[in-house]
């Protein structure tokens, strides 16, 4: 297999499992809980580490945010012997009943994205692998994290419907994204972020497993920074606290498939 072109990945370069943060500096964080990690390669918004976590081998690669440099960075890994894939992430929510620092774990994603209509039919599903589901349950209960399992909401924009009435922002525009938001309510959709849809089509689509957990920071129809709109700098993003979370409950999640995939064989 030829080094690939975005990633810089060649085959042996990533272990089977491997967890897919968005932001390139959090790879070296989660990293730090292995037993053992070694940078392979480092290209543009792509940073992978390879090592072992309890003997298991494990790879990190940071995807960028969104939909379609996801896609590059599982395109090119899944060429190169990854076959286990789990997100690790952020996420906004529009139920109250999840609180700021709560885990989502996603089993299924709404397809608000233009990436995957590329590869799928918009009825072709976005669903999570029942094995990482049950994996991130385990290693949810393990931490014993706050957590609730349910659908999260995919799009390409991350500020379009924050501003609040009174913003420098188009008011009509605002209303416009209040009543969408509130309909997500409604459906029940728990999490809103901008990469699982494509995490979990290309998985299903190619018969691999992946699934997808994140850390809430706000509620997207009660956003708590000043001035009533989001201000993720006052939010848990940059906090020690929720990236320890996120990678603790991934690598464990990816562990206890790890054992069950050592069973069988």
């Amino acid at each position: 297999m030829a080094l690939q072109y975005h990633t810089k990945l060649n085959t042996g370069d990533v272990a089977p499992y491997v967890l897919l943060p968005g932001d390139p500096k959090r790879v070296q964080v989660v990293a730090s809980y292995w037993d053992e990690a070694h940078q392979v390669a480092d290209n543009r918004e792509h940073v992978t580490y390879t090592g072992t976590y309890k003997g298991m081998p494990i790879s990190c690669t940071s995807t960028g945010m969104g939909c379609p440099s996801t896609a590059i960075a599982m395109e090119e890994l899944a060429r190169t012997g990854a076959r286990t894939f789990l997100r690790i992430g952020t996420c906004g929510t529009f139920q109250d009943f999840i609180k700021n620092g709560d885990i989502i774990v996603f089993d299924s994603a709404c397809r608000y994205d233009g990436t995957t209509d590329l590869y799928a039919p918009p009825e072709y599903p976005a669903a999570a692998h029942y094995q990482v589901i049950n994996a991130c349950v385990a290693a949810m209960e393990e931490l014993q994290y706050p957590y609730h399992v349910g659908t999260t909401r995919t799009a390409d924009t991350f500020f379009a419907g924050h501003p609040r009435p009174g913003s420098s922002f188009n008011d009509y525009w605002h209303s416009s994204w209040e009543h969408f938001f509130e309909d997500l309510k409604r459906m029940n959709v728990y999490g809103a972020e901008m990469e699982a849809s494509i995490v979990l089509v290309l998985a299903r689509l190619w018969g691999l497993r992946a699934g997808g957990i994140a850390v809430c920071l706000d509620n997207l129809l009660t956003v708590s920074g000043d001035e009533g709109r989001f201000d993720p700098d006052a939010q848990l993003e940059h906090s020690d606290h929720s990236i320890e979370k996120l990678s603790k409950a991934g690598c464990e999640a990816l562990y206890a498939l790890y054992l069950a995939d050592q069973q069988k064989n």
